[in-house]
């Protein structure tokens, strides 16, 4: 018999936590998992999933406008319904959630719908109460979003209650920079909202290829999108027709209908008690080693809550490395060199391995091929948008070190890419492949 209640307790069910249940329960382990909110996290509920439907729903305004030039009779007057679009994603939402719940259930994975606080190295009180020992403790809260401290900054939203709203805004101001600032931004350009965002700098998406997000801001401002940058918020007014009136340093004032924050995200951590089994932080986040332990030999932190990458796949093959190393008998790390990530923006960018700066820092010079083309799509839907791939290779060697991208479909092209940019390929191997004509792809091949 074990000294303790559970071999694994996790807290949080998001992508992190609900992957290392599952694994260390096949591995035959005792688990439970504590979730106050809804099983599959920030990714399932209320982010990547849902936002990325949304994106789906807003390439229609586009694809509708374009049919006409490829024969389709399309009615100058079209009508969209936000709430049939938002209640429907949300039934998928329902779905996934379900799905989640029910790998748990079958994997013999004990679900526990409450808060969890830790009171020590092995144990934890839950919202009833009731007070559990476990044997590992696995944090994967995840992250929070980042509201500025202003005056009035109770009147905005984020994005965990933007899937919520009953309408879309006349006008939005949205707060950010990042991708999740330049997503939705495109989402609600295209469904009709006059979309202005404002950022501290005068820099959108901050680590990707600089050619790459300038073509994207290029492209956001010939859709109508209004950047205001190197503006801090001085305050946020409810006026008495209800509109917000938001002030700004370096800019005049702005009366909108909705402000969102998409100011970063913030390790979901206070609360948790870590303090009492001696969890170090760091901004907030869990320190932890290339294992995921924490500085508490018996608890461990995987995901957004840690201090590495913010990004779903990353928290999965974190959660499968800790279940495989403690309970699996094979001890695995997760490889954080040339992980691929997309902005689903309108049009969407991808990129993986260094950009152009990054590689001149680290090695002197690069080699750097481009291909800057108008897709055969946008040529005869007459609509003047440009692709932009671009590849950083080695001087020397030739080996490929970044590849990125913005067009249609630039996610689904490079997640094949980055298989060969993972593999150390060089720019010579991807020009002995012959091209698949006539795709986007093949520029991959002939760029120049």
């Amino acid at each position: 018999m074990s000294d303790y209640d559970y071999d694994l307790f996790v807290i949080g069910a998001g992508s992190g936590g609900t992957r290392a249940s599952r694994v260390a329960a096949a591995h035959g382990a005792k688990v439970a998992v504590a979730e106050e909110y809804r099983v599959g996290g920030t990714c399932v509920i209320r982010g990547c999933v849902p936002k990325k439907l949304l994106v789906y729903g807003a390439h229609f305004a586009e694809d509708l406008k374009d049919a006409r030039r490829f024969g389709w009779d399309v009615p100058e007057q079209l009508n969209f319904d936000w709430k049939r679009l938002r209640d429907n994603v949300m039934e998928e939402v329902d779905r996934i959630n379900g799905a989640y719940t029910a790998t748990l259930n079958n994997n013999g994975v004990e679900i526990i719908l409450d808060r969890a606080t830790i009171t020590g190295p092995h144990s934890l009180t839950l919202g009833d109460g009731r007070e559990v020992t476990a044997k590992y403790i696995l944090i994967a809260t995840g992250a929070t979003p980042v509201v500025p401290e202003c005056p009035g900054h109770e009147l905005g939203i984020t994005s965990n209650e933007v899937f919520q709203l009953d309408a879309v805004p006349k006008r939005i101001l949205i707060a950010g920079a990042g991708y999740i600032a330049n997503e939705f931004a495109g989402i609600f350009n295209e469904f009709g909202a006059k979309v202005t965002l404002i950022n501290r700098s005068d820099v959108i998406l901050r680590g990707y290829d600089e050619s790459i997000r300038d073509r994207l801001l290029q492209i956001s401002m010939m859709k109508g999108l209004d950047f205001r940058f190197n503006a801090k918020f001085q305050g946020i007014e409810q006026q008495p027709d209800g509109c917000l009136r938001v002030s700004m340093t370096n800019h005049e004032p702005i009366d909108v209908d909705c402000v969102l924050f998409a100011t970063g995200r913030a390790p979901n951590t206070a609360g948790l008690g870590l303090e009492s089994a001696g969890v170090e932080l760091s901004d907030g986040a869990v320190v932890v080693d290339a294992d995921n332990k924490s500085t508490c030999d018996s608890i461990y932190a995987v995901g957004d809550v840690t201090n590495r990458v913010q990004l779903t796949p990353v928290a999965i093959r974190e959660g499968q490395a800790f279940a495989d190393t403690i309970f699996g008998g094979k001890p695995t790390q997760v490889d954080y060199e040339n992980i691929p990530s997309a902005v689903f923006s309108h049009p969407p960018m991808a990129g993986v391995g260094l950009t152009e700066a990054q590689a001149k820092n680290k090695f002197g010079s690069v080699k750097v091929y481009t291909s800057d083309f108008r897709p055969m799509k946008n040529v005869l839907a007459n609509r003047n948008e440009r692709a932009l791939y671009k590849m950083v290779c080695h001087a020397e060697s030739g080996v490929v070190l970044g590849l990125h991208m913005i067009g249609p479909d630039a996610p689904e092209i490079l997640q094949a890419a980055a298989v060969a940019v993972k593999a150390g390929l060089t720019k010579d191997a991807f020009d002995q492949t012959v091209a698949l004509h006539p795709s986007m792809a093949e520029e991959l091949v002939l760029l120049r």
